[in-house]
């Protein structure tokens, strides 16, 4: 648990470091910004919260438990959403769940484990101090800007990934593991999908105006945002078509490769029936058989046996059954 706050003055931070129970007190002065970010936060903390802005309690509820779905509910003077931000851990997909309550004055983060890293989101605020007059939309703005843009290193990730089992796929030869490879990356893009999706809601409801903290100054900014988000999404839909295709052309392949088999299994099956015929005849024990006592008999049936196997082996050579 770990709670930071910072107080911004017409452009300028003003303080940083203050105790949370200041909060309510700073935002009675028209010109003041505060940011309080809440990581990993216990029961107390969000009560503590509650206390401080009025938060409406059902949004509270949404900061204690984890695997929200990204979304955003107006509360009249103030807006809550949830966001979650993508990174890299050892080859898997980690998500960072994002609370974020937004008003004029003032912008609270709640971060859940594993929290996300907001340090270039503050240095980002420091560097563009004219914009801070925005008030909380401008924060908001820095924060879901470096969101997304976390998502396209992701995506490079998963493109080339997904470049590697196409080529698996096709010099494979139906081998099981590329069907695996194609299921655990179908499994992570459906989960980023499952984060990133949302978000493109999420930033049309705000185009719309449906939240008064995005100022015509901000427009821009926030249009940017969702054409990012935008991008992001189609690219992920056309992942997942690849990752399809793929999956249709390994189990083709793997069905071209069972008819293969089965084609000269039933081949070799044919060459040994007719030998196995002719010794069948000859096997059968009846008195009345003129060739069992022809002094040829025996090298006849052999030489036979092996003359219709050869002919049947040429016939299925030559039509590439074997």
């Amino acid at each position: 648990m770990a709670i930071t706050c910072r107080l911004y003055r017409e452009g300028q931070l003003k303080e940083t470091g203050f105790d949370p129970d200041l909060v309510s007190e700073f935002l009675k002065e028209p010109e003041s910004l505060v940011w309080v970010d809440v990581e990993s936060p216990s029961p107390q903390d969000i009560a503590m919260l509650g206390e401080e802005f009025g938060f409406h309690e059902l949004a509270l509820e949404d900061c204690l438990h984890p695997h929200q779905r990204p979304k955003i509910e107006s509360y009249g003077s103030y807006f809550f959403l949830v966001a979650y931000g993508v990174t890299l851990r050892d080859g898997e997909l980690v998500g960072h769940e994002v609370g974020a309550f937004v008003g004029k004055g003032y912008l609270v983060t709640v971060r859940k484990a594993p929290a996300i890293d907001l340090r270039p989101v503050v240095e980002r605020w420091d560097i563009h101090e004219h914009l801070l007059k925005e008030g909380g939309g401008y924060l908001l703005y820095i924060l879901l800007d470096e969101i997304v843009d976390g998502y396209f290193s992701t995506l490079d990730y998963l493109e080339d990934l997904s470049e590697e089992v196409e080529e698996h796929v096709l010099d494979s030869d139906g081998d099981p593991m590329a069907q695996n490879q194609i299921f655990r990356l179908k499994k992570q893009v459906l989960l980023f999908r499952r984060w990133v999706s949302p978000l493109r809601d999420v930033l049309d409801v705000m185009q719309r105006k449906v939240v008064q903290v995005v100022t015509p100054e901000l427009e821009p900014y926030y249009r940017d945002v969702y054409d990012h988000v935008l991008r992001v999404t189609d690219f992920v839909d056309t992942l997942r078509e690849i990752l399809s295709t793929a999956l249709d052309a390994h189990l083709t392949v793997v069905s071209n490769r069972l008819n293969e088999v089965m084609k000269r299994l039933t081949s070799w099956a044919a060459i040994i029936l007719v030998p196995t015929l002719i010794a069948g005849i000859y096997g059968m024990n009846f008195v009345h058989m003129p060739e069992l006592d022809w002094l040829f008999g025996y090298p006849f049936a052999l030489g036979l046996m092996a003359l219709s196997a050869g002919a049947l082996y040429v016939t299925f050579k030559k039509r590439d059954w074997l």
